[in-house]
């Protein structure tokens, strides 16, 4: 990611390596987060574990990740985004190589939590780069071209460890997604004062109100994604359906829905706004959630599609409004966000544990689309066009 100092270029100018590089930088961190997602009946059955306890693999480096996104703008600021984004991609290899080696739980838990830790390093400074660059409809675009590339990952990450868990065992699944991260600076405005002064601009965007409903449709939206990808995998691999690991990966495939449809709605917010935009996304992921009650694999399936689809255009539109809106202290406002966000997804992968153990799927779908209204609500009642 060659991100050199300048001027503001509009984003259909910029060169292909710079959006590449957006759409890079979202694919390595999505795919390592995920990993688990599609083994975690492989893991629960060799450790002998629940559901919930299996879920910690999962919930770990989310945790991770929301308590170090709030400094990891500040730290880019000091350090310099290129220099972090590339130390945290490569250091990632090493604990992904930890987790296949790992003797027990615990020990997997540990190091999926040492992963969230570098992450917000890619996350947080790539999405400021995307604020301070790409203003107005720029940046609704370079939000699009990022939140592909966290599809692309997420959807890889998932389905390389089921195949390789059905091949040679859950283990590899770990080293083969290591071994896909090994092979997988611009301007910007810093905060003077140092850490004092970056903590003072927190003051300020917690009395932002636009800023704090994205935050908590940021929470909804992850919490949604985590929660119908974690227990997804455990009603598909109990019976009638009992789908093997490498099954489970490729049902992921349903993943990549999240690309055309983020294309279209990044061109469509364009026409017709982001809330407008936001409330036919919300439509799309409920349907879609309901369509996986239906007693058949094929329907569970295009039922996840569909509401990837709608959930990656609510990612996408929320994190072009933070561009947009924030005026100052982008990096910030930013790990604000995405600490919120990533805290809904350390509570996805938990709390829908008791409506799985009494309610079973149907609970978990019930819960989760009344996340999807709670989003639409909070959008149309929050989110103003900027001029």
């Amino acid at each position: 990611m060659n991100w050199r100092p300048g001027r503001h270029i509009p984003y259909r100018r910029l060169p292909d390596r710079r959006s590449m590089g957006v759409a890079v930088a979202g694919f390595a961190n999505f795919l390592n987060l995920y990993t688990p997602q599609a083994i975690l009946p492989d893991i629960a059955r060799d450790f002998g574990v629940g559901v919930v306890q299996a879920g910690l693999t999962i919930t770990a480096p989310l945790l991770a990740v929301a308590c170090v996104a709030p400094f990891a703008g500040t730290i880019s600021d000091r350090l310099g985004r290129k220099k972090l984004m590339v130390g945290a991609a490569f250091l990632l290899v090493l604990p992904t190589l930890l987790v296949a080696a790992a003797p027990g739980l615990g020990a997997i838990v540990l190091w999926r939590f040492v992963q969230g830790l570098l992450l917000p390093f890619i996350f947080t400074v790539c999405v400021a780069y995307i604020g301070d660059e790409c203003p107005g409809s720029a940046g609704i675009r370079a939000a699009g071209a990022y939140s592909v590339g966290t599809i692309l990952g997420g959807f890889s990450g998932r389905m390389l460890a089921g195949l390789a868990a059905e091949a040679a065992g859950w283990r590899m699944g770990f080293v083969a997604v290591a071994a896909l991260s090994l092979a997988a600076e611009r301007r910007f405005v810093t905060i003077p004062g140092g850490l004092h002064a970056a903590l003072g601009t927190y003051r300020e965007h917690l009395r932002t109100r636009r800023l704090i409903a994205t935050c908590g449709i940021g929470f909804a939206t992850l919490f949604t994604n985590v929660a119908a990808y974690t227990y997804v995998n455990f009603y598909l691999a109990a019976p009638p359906f009992s789908l093997s690991p490498s099954q489970l990966g490729l049902v992921f495939v349903g993943y990549l829905l999240g690309v055309p449809t983020t294309s279209a709605a990044t061109r469509l917010a364009l026409r017709i706004g982001r809330r407008r935009t936001l409330a036919v996304a919300v439509g799309l992921a409920s349907l879609g959630l309901l369509l996986t009650l239906a007693p058949d694999v094929l329907l569970v399936i295009v039922g996840l599609a569909v509401m990837s689809g709608g959930v990656f255009v609510i990612q996408a539109m929320s994190l072009g409004f933070i561009a947009a809106t924030t005026k100052r202290a982008k990096s910030t406002a930013v790990g604000l966000y995405v600490t919120v966000y990533y805290i809904g997804g350390a509570l996805g992968g938990l709390l829908p544990g008791g409506l799985w153990t009494h309610a079973g799927w149907t609970g978990v779908v019930a819960l989760l689309v009344a996340m999807m209204v709670a989003i639409g609500v909070t959008g149309l009642r929050s989110w103003r066009e900027p001029a």
